[in-house]
C-alpha cells in the first residue's frame, strides 16, 4: 500500500558558534531519526551556526563556517537514504538569507528562505537578515563551489516552494511564519501539501507554551495534515532559554511531544502516522475543498523518493496524547536551573558563588543550583554521559559520579553571609539552615572592618562624618550609608568567587550569581554596582510573587524546611540600623510599593505600553474598588517617578535568565531612554485633569471606562 509515513523532528541544544559541537548534535539526531525508521529529519532554525549569533551574522566567516558544516553533512554516510532538512544563513545575490536547507544522497532539493522575520522583543532578525517576499515563486540558486564538488550540482531552486516525494507533499514553514495572521500552511495545505514542518528558534517565558502548542494544533484542526516542529533548548550563550517542546500533531490532536526543559544536548521525536487518515480528514470538510479549488499552486520540487514503504500493513502506527504542561513554579524550577547549567559547563567554571541574605531573592537563586544539582544526578542516573563527562570536568575529578544533589552542591555551590552591624540575628540563622539542608559550603563573616575602612578614607579627606536619618543624618547620608554597605559586598563576592577554592586548595574560580528579581529591577530598588551586581541572575527575568511561588513548591518538593520561616519573614535589605535588635526597614515601605502592584505596573508599561495617562486610565477601572481616582493617580505618579529616575541602573543590569514579558533589561529586550525627565509634567497633568473630572462626576465605573479616554487636556 505505502501510505504510512515515520517523520522526526529534534530539539538540539546548540551553542552560537560552536560549528564543531553543532555539527555532531546535528549528526546524532540524523543518526537517532534513521534508527527509529524515519525517512525525514527536521532541525531547529539555524541550527549549523547556532541562532544566538546576532552581529556575528555580518561576518563572512559565519557564512563561510556554515557552509563546511554543510558539506561535511553531505559527505556523512550517515545522512544517507533520509531527507535531511537543516537550518543556516545563505547569502543569495548578496542579500542574507535564513534558510533551511534541504538535502537527500548528497543532492540539495531545496533552499527555502524564511518569508517572516521576527523582529520584536528580544528578536532582531531584519537586523542580519531579508525576507524572502516573493510568494510561490523560486529562482536558481549557483552553489558555492565546495558544494558543487560534492553534490555534482551547479544550481538548485531557491525560494517558495515544496516538495513533492513519490507518496505525498512536504512544505516548510519557518518560526515566526507560525505566528502571522496568514501562515503558509494554510495556503500551502489547501494546495495539498500534507506534511507541514517548522523549525524554530523559540525561548522559554513564563506561561508560554500552551500559546505554542495551540496554534499547531489548530493549524492541523482547520486544514488537516501532520505537523513537525523542532526547536532549539538550552542557553546558546546569551540571556534566553530555548525550551524544545518539539512536537508532531495530526489532525489537531498531539502524538509526540519533547520535553521543555531538559540536559540531554539531543532530543529526537518520531511518530508513525498514517497518511490517508489526513486524506480522509480533509475530504469532509468542504469549505476547505471550496478554498483549495481556487488556491494559486506552490512550485513542486520532484523527489524520487518515498517517505513511506510498500509492506507497510503491519506497521503500528502513534497513538493520539494529551500535552502535560509544567505549572510556572515547576518551569521556574526547570528552566533557569538548566540554563545555568549551560553557563556553568560552557564557561569552564568550578562552580557559582552566592551572597545568600536570608531573604526570599537570595534563597530562590540558592534552590534553583540545588534543582541544578538534581537535574545533573537524574540525567547521570538515567545514563547521560555528557553530563557525567561535563560534571568531572568541572570537578577536576575523572572518577566522580554525582548520586546525592546535596553532596553535588556542596561541591558547586558556595553561599557567604555577609553580616553588618545592621543584620539581624534572624537573617543570618535563616541563611545558615537552608545552606545545611542544599549542603552548600557556607561561610559567615562581617563587612563592618571593610566598610568603616572606607567610610574612614571619606572621613579623613572630607573631615566629616555621615550618619544615618535614625541618628539624625540626611536622606542623602541615610542613603549613602546604605550604598556603601551594599558595594562592600559586590566586592568581597568576587574576592571570594576568584580565591575561596584555592584557599581551600580546589582549581577553579566561580560564577557571582546575583538576586534581584525583575519587580526590584524595573522599580530601580537597587544598588548600583552592588551584591545585585553580578556574572549572572538567573531569578533577574522572575516576579517577586512567581518566585514565593517557586520557593513553595522547593520546600515541598525537596523537603527544606528553612525555606518556611524565609518565607514568613518580612521582605528587608537591612542596610539601616535595628530597632531593639529588630528590623526596622522593609522593603516595601522603602519602595512606597507593594511587590504585586509592580507586577502590575510593569506589565502594563511594556506588554500593555502604555504610558503614565493611559496606566492611570486603566488602572481607574481595575482597582475601582480598592482606591479612589485620586489614589490611583499618586500610585502611577509614584512609579512612574522612581522608574524613570532609576531606568539607569538598567545599563548595568547583570545578564539575566528571560522569564517575564515585562522585563525592563535595556541591553537586548527593553530599548527605552535611561535619562528623563522624572517630573512627567505633561503627562501627570493629564493624569491630575482626570482624576478633578473623575472625583467632581461621581460616575459609575462603567461609564468612566467607556468615557476616560475622551477626555482632553484643557478638559
Amino acid at each position: 500500500m505505502g501510505r504510512k509515513v515515520t517523520v522526526a523532528t529534534c530539539a538540539l541544544n546548540q551553542w552560537a558558534l560552536d560549528f564543531e559541537g553543532n555539527l555532531q548534535r546535528i549528526l546524532k539526531s540524523i543518526e537517532i531519526a534513521k534508527h527509529k525508521g524515519a525517512k525525514y529529519r527536521l532541525g531547529p532554525e539555524l541550527e549549523i551556526c547556532g541562532y544566538g549569533c546576532w552581529d556575528h551574522y555580518y561576518e563572512s566567516d559565519t557564512l563561510l563556517h556554515s557552509l563546511q558544516v554543510l558539506a561535511a553533512l553531505l559527505e556523512s554516510p550517515v545522512t544517507q537514504d533520509i531527507i535531511c532538512d537543516v537550518g543556516m544563513p545563505v547569502m543569495h545575490r548578496n542579500v542574507r538569507y535564513n534558510c533551511r536547507v534541504i538535502f537527500l544522497n548528497r543532492k540539495i532539493l531545496l533552499i527555502r528562505p524564511k518569508m517572516a522575520l521576527a523582529n520584536e522583543g528580544n528578536y532582531r532578525e531584519l537586523r542580519w537578515f531579508t525576507p524572502w517576499s516573493r510568494s510561490r515563486q523560486t529562482e536558481e540558486y549557483f552553489l558555492p563551489r565546495m558544494i558543487q564538488d560534492l553534490t555534482k550540482q551547479e544550481t538548485v531552486p531557491f525560494g517558495d516552494a515544496v516538495l513533492s516525494t513519490r507518496d505525498t507533499c512536504i512544505g516548510s514553514e519557518v518560526c515566526e511564519e507560525l505566528w502571522t495572521p496568514h501562515s503558509p500552511h494554510v495556503d500551502m495545505g489547501l494546495d495539498g501539501v500534507e506534511i507541514f514542518t517548522n523549525a524554530s528558534g523559540s525561548h522559554h517565558v513564563l506561561r508560554k507554551a500552551h500559546a505554542r502548542v495551540d496554534l499547531v494544533t489548530m493549524a492541523t484542526t482547520k486544514n488537516g495534515g501532520i505537523y513537525l516542529l523542532a526547536n532549539q533548548k538550552g542557553c546558546d550563550g546569551d540571556r534566553l532559554y530555548y525550551d524544545g517542546c518539539a512536537l508532531i500533531a495530526m489532525n489537531g490532536s498531539i502524538f509526540a511531544q519533547g520535553s521543555q526543559f531538559s540536559l540531554d544536548d539531543v532530543e529526537v521525536l518520531t511518530a508513525t502516522l498514517d497518511l490517508e487518515d489526513v486524506r480522509s480528514y480533509r475530504a469532509e470538510i468542504s469549505s476547505r475543498n471550496l478554498a483549495a479549488s481556487r488556491v494559486s499552486p506552490y512550485p513542486r520540487v520532484k523527489v524520487d523518493f518515498a517517505l513511506s514503504s510498500r509492506e507497510d500493513l503491519l506497521e503500528p502506527l502513534s497513538e493520539p496524547i494529551e500535552w502535560k504542561y509544567h505549572s510556572p513554579a515547576e518551569e521556574i524550577s526547570l528552566g533557569p536551573a538548566c540554563w545555568l547549567w549551560d553557563f556553568l559547563r560552557r564557561s569552564q567554571q568550578a562552580g557559582f558563588f552566592l551572597s545568600l541574605s536570608g531573604g526570599v531573592d537570595s534563597a530562590a537563586t540558592a534552590c534553583l543550583v540545588y534543582s541544578m544539582c538534581h537535574q545533573v544526578c537524574e540525567a547521570v542516573k538515567h545514563g547521560n554521559q555528557e553530563v557525567l563527562a561535563d560534571i568531572r570536568s568541572i570537578v577536576h575529578q575523572t572518577g566522580y559520579t554525582p548520586r546525592d544533589p546535596r553532596e553535588l552542591c556542596g561541591r558547586l555551590l558556595t553561599t557567604c553571609y555577609m553580616a553588618s552591624e545592621n543584620s539581624s540575628r534572624g537573617t543570618c540563622d535563616r541563611a545558615r539552615e537552608l545552606a545545611q539542608q542544599i549542603g552548600s559550603h557556607h561561610i559567615g563573616l562581617s563587612i563592618d572592618p571593610a566598610v568603616k575602612a572606607v567610610m574612614g578614607i571619606f572621613s579623613l579627606v572630607t573631615g566629616r562624618s555621615p550618619a544615618f536619618a535614625v541618628h539624625g543624618g540626611s536622606s542623602r547620608e541615610n542613603l549613602a550609608l546604605q550604598n556603601v554597605q551594599a558595594r562592600v559586598r559586590m566586592v568581597v563576592a568576587y574576592l571570594f568567587a576568584q580565591l575561596s577554592l584555592w584557599s581551600r586548595g580546589a582549581p577553579g574560580g566561580l560564577l557571582v550569581l546575583g538576586s534581584a528579581n525583575v519587580d526590584e529591577s524595573l522599580l530601580g530598588y537597587l544598588t548600583k554596582y552592588d551584591c545585585s551586581s553580578a556574572d549572572i541572575n538567573p531569578i533577574g527575568g522572575i516576579s517577586k510573587t512567581d518566585l514565593r511561588a517557586f520557593v513553595q513548591l522547593c520546600r515541598e518538593r525537596f523537603q527544606l524546611p528553612a525555606l518556611q520561616s524565609i518565607l514568613e519573614a518580612p521582605a528587608t535589605a537591612e542596610l539601616e540600623p535595628l530597632a531593639d535588635g529588630q528590623v526596622s526597614q522593609t522593603d516595601e515601605e522603602d519602595m512606597g510599593v507593594t511587590y504585586s502592584e509592580l507586577s502590575v505596573y510593569g506589565r502594563l508599561r511594556k506588554v500593555a505600553k502604555t504610558g503614565p495617562y493611559s496606566m492611570f486610565c486603566r488602572l481607574l477601572v481595575l482597582w475601582k474598588d480598592t482606591c479612589s481616582p485620586r489614589q490611583v493617580a499618586d500610585k502611577v505618579k509614584r512609579f512612574f517617578s522612581k522608574y524613570s529616575a532609576n531606568r539607569h541602573k538598567m545599563t548595568t543590569l547583570t545578564p539575566a535568565y528571560h522569564a517575564e514579558s515585562y522585563s525592563p533589561d535595556d541591553n537586548r529586550f527593553d530599548l527605552r531612554p535611561f535619562l528623563y525627565n522624572t517630573r512627567w509634567p505633561w503627562q501627570f497633568r493629564c493624569i491630575e485633569n482626570q482624576v478633578k473630572w473623575a472625583d467632581a462626576a461621581f460616575l459609575p465605573a462603567k461609564y468612566l471606562s467607556r468615557k476616560h479616554q475622551l477626555i482632553s487636556i484643557e478638559d
